[in-house]
């Protein structure tokens, strides 16, 4: 039994159909990539699984529960997260302020206040930033920001979505360090990334996806030697 399981998903935005058959695993403790152009269905997947876009046929299970027809603050308190793509932070609240939502399903005020410090160890800025609001920070800073929130609910599993998009290189570097470091600390990733070369640096395995289909799978260091991946998506 896989840490998660997406069987044969079918998604739609009205009648237009964006997952067709979507099929992966995620097995616990690894760092498992989505790669694939624009419209490719990669976002969609992972807002599929969290329950923001609810799939029509297949099913979607974590630790062996369907969890295809689970509402999405239900989905959070059972140990999944999401950091979005654009990263969807509140501009008029300050930075402790987002952390804190994070949190929003949880009442163990000693455990928050440990994770709240662990947020401001792994991401050093965010604490130089506390009382600021997150309107007024970089890009970089505010998807540092999301991931921390994301983190806040305490999940198992959580899905990083294009966490690179629109971000100064020296601040992409620094976030995928800390991909790296929090995995290393026992936390299970579904990243969704468009620049394929930091996705495969770090991943465990990959999935190609091709308008709204898996067109490949295998593991990252394959995928990165592979031909077509390489011209598709490597600029080599």
């Amino acid at each position: 039994m896989a840490f998660l399981e997406v069987d044969d998903i079918h998604t739609y935005y009205g009648n237009i159909e964006a997952l067709k058959g979507v099929s992966l695993k995620v097995e616990e403790g690894e760092i498992v990539t989505l790669i694939g152009s624009n419209g490719a269905g990669k976002s969609t997947t992972l807002r599929s699984i969290s329950g923001l876009t609810p799939i029509r046929t297949g099913a979607i299970r974590f630790e062996g529960q369907d969890i295809s027809k689970t509402a999405p603050q239900k989905i959070v308190a059972l140990g999944i997260s999401q950091s979005p793509e654009g990263r969807k932070c509140f501009q008029r609240m300050t930075v402790r302020e987002n952390l804190d939502l994070g949190a929003y399903l949880r009442s163990d005020k000693p455990g928050i206040a440990e994770d709240m410090d662990r947020i401001f160890d792994l991401f050093p800025r965010l604490k130089e930033r506390e009382k600021q609001k997150a309107g007024t920070m970089s890009g970089g800073e505010q998807q540092m920001l999301a991931i921390g929130r994301a983190l806040m609910s305490k999940p198992r599993l959580l899905l990083l979505d294009e966490p690179s998009m629109g971000i100064a290189p020296i601040l992409v570097d620094r976030i995928y360090e800390t991909v790296v470091e929090i995995n290393k600390q026992g936390m299970t990733i579904l990243l969704v990334e468009q620049n394929a070369n930091y996705a495969l640096g770090v991943s465990n395995r990959g999935y190609v996806l091709e308008t709204g289909a898996v067109a490949l799978s295998d593991a990252s260091e394959n995928l990165r030697t592979n031909p077509d991946v390489q011209k598709a998506y490597l600029g080599t």
